[in-house]
């Protein structure tokens, strides 16, 4: 299974620690979207900016 998680708010104004997680889900602009394979480390980098991005479950 695979996620597809959109970037819905804007980073500005958020921590450095915050933008960073962005920057590692290959996010980085409001409407952008990656499809990332579903795991744990994936799952907790999602948690840390569950505020600003959109989380889809897609079968692969």
């Amino acid at each position: 299974m695979a996620l597809k998680v959109t970037q819905i708010r804007s980073h500005s104004g958020k921590t450095d620690r915050q933008k960073g997680t962005l920057v590692g889900l290959g996010l980085g602009r409001i409407g952008k979207s990656r499809l990332l394979e579903d795991t744990p480390a994936i799952r907790g980098m999602i948690d840390k900016v569950k505020h600003l991005v959109k989380v889809e479950e897609v079968a692969e």
